[in-house]
């Protein structure tokens, strides 16, 4: 299989329960519920992402035919010492390309593998960290997890239908959007209101990381 990827970088995850741990994002070109491109936007189920995952013209991206090829890259972005190698694929929808090949190709070379989904497809079962972000309108197949992740606010979201997935944790995201600033005291109000809940920021974009 060859594989798209817009691009690949060594940073530190921003977000999240693993927020600050070193790893290799694997940005994966294409996605389910939005083409990527402005002009589908207004019609797309999932209408606020804030990624460019079309092409695979990005830092580090490109066509990969096959596992081993990819996984090498992967590798090599993470440099010299195999200790606590973290790959973090994202997309995009990265279940869209995940496969057995490249799972067990990084599992392979070292890597504890978290992925970044939206949750309409399941999630492949050698993944070591799942995180599912669901958008409101679409179908989450994907319930259970190591963390959901829910970006706010999104109307029409069900959140007592969220609470009752199997997920270790769960996490209130503010949307990074026009109105930033008035998502971030909705999401604080909601972490407030719903104990279940802990806020996570996205401490990348505050530092000036990929």
């Amino acid at each position: 299989m060859t594989y798209s990827v817009k691009e690949m970088f060594l940073t530190l995850q921003g977000e999240g329960v693993n927020a600050g741990a070193r790893a290799v994002f694997v940005r994966f070109a294409g996605c389910n519920l939005w083409t990527g491109r402005e002009a589908d936007r207004a019609g797309a189920v999932c209408r606020f992402c804030d990624t460019d995952f079309v092409g695979t013209d990005g830092l580090g991206g490109g066509k990969f035919a096959d596992a081993a090829a990819l996984a090498d890259a992967v590798a090599g972005h993470w440099g010299e010492g195999a200790e606590a190698r973290f790959a973090v694929l994202t997309g995009g929808e990265p279940m869209l390309q995940v496969d057995d090949a490249l799972v067990d190709a990084l599992h392979g070379r070292g890597f504890r593998i978290a992925i970044e989904s939206n949750g309409t497809l399941p999630v492949h079962p050698g993944i070591d960290w799942v995180c599912i972000s669901p958008k409101a309108g679409s179908e989450v197949v994907q319930r259970a997890g190591d963390e959901l992740k829910l970006v706010w606010p999104q109307p029409g979201t069900d959140v007592e239908m969220l609470e009752g997935w199997d997920f270790a944790n769960f996490l209130i995201q503010p949307m990074d959007s026009a109105a930033a600033q008035e998502n971030i005291e909705a999401a604080i109000a909601f972490a407030m209101d719903r104990p279940k809940w802990r806020l996570t920021l996205q401490t990348h974009k505050m530092l000036g990381l990929r």
